[in-house]
């Protein structure tokens, strides 16, 4: 009897399908897409096309505090400004926010580069070719494999999970429960893992967003100067307007570490790095000589820009169908 259903197991349990319901009339043409019996902690949404982590962070917060900025500065500061300096501000304003929405929400919804479990009997092919002396006793896969990136020597780990070994650049996701291509880090605030897929929208969401923050502080601070200078004094102009103060508030704090998100990721864009390579030291030459130098690089800033900003969206892995029971042969 065939096995009907798609699912994550153990290779040791692969010889006991009991536990697996037989073929019925009713589902011998049945598929299914793989998100649909995905084993990861994500949520999917329009078909698999938008993709959320279980826990989504603080990724409310983050629209939240966009748009009321935004909206405060649209309605308090650029009626003022329009008046007494140019039509171009809130122009400005609004371009460079729907260029931040717009980022954050690819960002967010985007597949960032999971890559999909091996089947059973994919997994059942790897322990055969580990394990050559027949005994029918469970041996777990080695941990690495070596293999020749432009003439440097690259470990691949095994991912007892995903039953696999990872990819380059690939590392387990332990907040998402999945193997991520070009793994950089989860991010929080936006309630998911930034990888190969939607790097890219990160970096312009960070980017887009210090302009915008520096944008809007710049602003309300020439909107309280110029009131000040009107006779009643800058502690009068912050009275008379406590959204412009809010708004000073929150840019204020929040600048900086932007700023400095957007220059650590332009320093990473440049030499071809994940956050995750970066944290781990993965090819400092503090490691010794023989693992220094980074093999992904093109030794060029504007070709490594190009490769990791500019290249085409790799497709995604995991939208594929599942066969569950396989049509039986008449007769």
């Amino acid at each position: 009897m065939k096995n009907c259903e798609y699912q994550q197991i153990d290779p040791r349990g692969l010889s006991t399908p009991s536990s697996t319901q037989p073929c019925t009339e009713n589902n011998v043409q049945r598929s299914r897409r793989k998100w649909e019996v995905f084993p990861g902690k994500n949520r999917f949404y329009c078909d698999g096309r938008i993709i959320l982590a279980r826990q989504s962070g603080i990724l409310p917060l983050t629209l939240g505090l966009i748009i009321v900025t935004s909206g405060l500065f649209f309605a308090f500061d650029c009626p003022f400004l329009v008046t007494h300096l140019t039509v171009c501000i809130p122009v400005i304003g609004g371009v460079l926010f729907v260029f931040v929405v717009t980022s954050l929400l690819q960002t967010s919804f985007t597949d960032p580069g999971i890559l999909p479990r091996t089947l059973p009997d994919e997994a059942a092919d790897i322990e055969k070719q580990i394990d050559t002396s027949g005994s029918s006793t469970y041996h777990p896969p080695p941990r690495t494999k070596e293999i020749l990136i432009n003439q440097q020597v690259v470990k691949l780990k095994y991912c007892f999970t995903c039953k696999m070994f990872r990819p380059p650049r690939t590392s387990h996701c332990s907040m998402c429960d999945n193997c991520v291509e070009r793994f950089d880090h989860h991010c929080p605030w936006v309630g998911n893992c930034v990888g190969k897929r939607n790097y890219r929208f990160f970096y312009s969401f960070i980017v887009s967003l210090s302009f915008h923050t520096s944008f809007i502080f710049g602003c309300v601070v020439t909107h309280l100067t110029l009131r000040s200078q009107g006779g009643n004094g800058l502690v009068l102009a912050l009275q008379e307007n406590p959204a412009s103060v809010v708004e000073l508030v929150i840019c204020f704090f929040s600048i900086w570490s932007i700023l400095g998100l957007s220059g650590f990721h332009t320093y990473l864009v440049a030499f071809n790095l994940t956050t995750n390579e970066d944290i781990k030291g993965s090819w400092s030459s503090k490691r010794g000589a023989e693992d220094s130098g980074n093999p992904y690089t093109y030794d060029n800033i504007f070709t490594n820009f190009c490769a990791t900003l500019c290249g085409p969206m790799p497709p995604r892995r995991r939208i594929v169908r599942v066969l569950l029971c396989p049509a039986q042969p008449e007769g």
